[in-house]
């Protein structure tokens, strides 16, 4: 597995004085050798000054937040990361690397959740290049690599989640947001770490049940809710009834036998779990 290895190129800014010092310098020699008929002479400077042109190949920009990842006849020689203009070896090959934070966001996809629903879910990846040589040589293309893992990863974790809760008390992918992020950051970094980038953070951008379940998933969501909120009035009722019994029995106000007890809880218990307000009915005669 090929690492990166930084390598230090000299300030481009001199080396433009140095160049034109040396290219004047060998370009006069050359020519007083030629006007004297120094032919030996004369080739050599000829040479040194195309060696010298051939140097001014040598010189790159490098920007703030970017890398140049050098490479020589097909072999990694290092990567510079000092911004500015800079000179090297001519003959390498200088690939430009940004190291700046990047997003990408995948399309929507349609994927069957734990319980076999089918969900749309997509997400928002941060990430950014920490190792300019695995991301150029270990993989084709990185920014591709990026995005068909992370939608692998996206994939393979709506299927190991339910969308919502239901019967169990699990982590699900709507209830458990930042459970669900710190997963998904998980199992994308798993899949990039061989490609030089790292996972800064990830989150789920859309999540919703395909159209085709859309409306039965919304009346089964609104029947649990109304059965959660019955659940919540009766059990508050029963409280209630059982408090009033109780007193009436501490401060002895009145003394009630199980059938009276009976259609006072019954009472109690129609006004308290009724929908609408109660109608008040007077009874003249007796209960027996």
């Amino acid at each position: 597995m090929i690492t990166e290895k930084e390598i230090k190129a000299p300030n481009g800014i001199m080396f433009i004085f140095v160049l034109l010092a040396s290219q004047i310098a060998a370009f006069t020699f050359s020519i007083n050798n030629i006007i004297n008929n120094n032919v030996t002479l004369a080739i050599i400077g000829l040479l040194v000054t195309l060696a010298i042109f051939i140097c001014w190949f040598g010189f790159f920009m490098v920007n703030p937040k970017e890398a140049r990842v050098m490479q020589l006849f097909g072999k990694y020689a290092g990567t510079v990361h000092d911004s500015g203009l800079r000179w090297a070896n001519p003959f390498y090959t200088k690939m430009r690397v940004s190291l700046r934070v990047r997003n990408f966001e995948s399309s929507k996809l349609k994927v069957n959740d734990k319980n076999g629903n089918p969900i749309e879910i997509a997400a928002v990846i941060v990430w950014e290049v920490t190792d300019t040589a695995e991301a150029v040589f270990q993989v084709d293309d990185y920014e591709d690599f990026v995005s068909i893992q992370s939608e692998s990863a996206l994939r393979n974790l709506a299927t190991s989640y339910a969308y919502d809760h239901h019967e169990d008390d699990g982590i699900s992918l709507r209830s458990d947001p930042t459970q669900i992020s710190a997963a998904l950051k998980i199992e994308v970094q798993d899949r990039l770490e061989k490609a030089g980038v790292t996972v800064i953070e990830s989150r789920i951008s859309h999540l919703a049940y395909a159209p085709e379940i859309a409306n039965a998933m919304l009346r089964r969501q609104q029947a649990m809710a109304i059965i959660a909120a019955r659940r919540t009035i009766v059990e508050g009722a029963v409280g209630m009834v059982e408090m009033a019994l109780t007193k009436l029995e501490e401060r002895q106000i009145v003394e009630l036998d199980a059938e009276r007890k009976a259609a006072m809880v019954s009472n109690l218990l129609v006004v308290l779990c009724s929908d609408e307000a109660a109608q008040p009915v007077v009874n003249t005669g007796s209960l027996y």
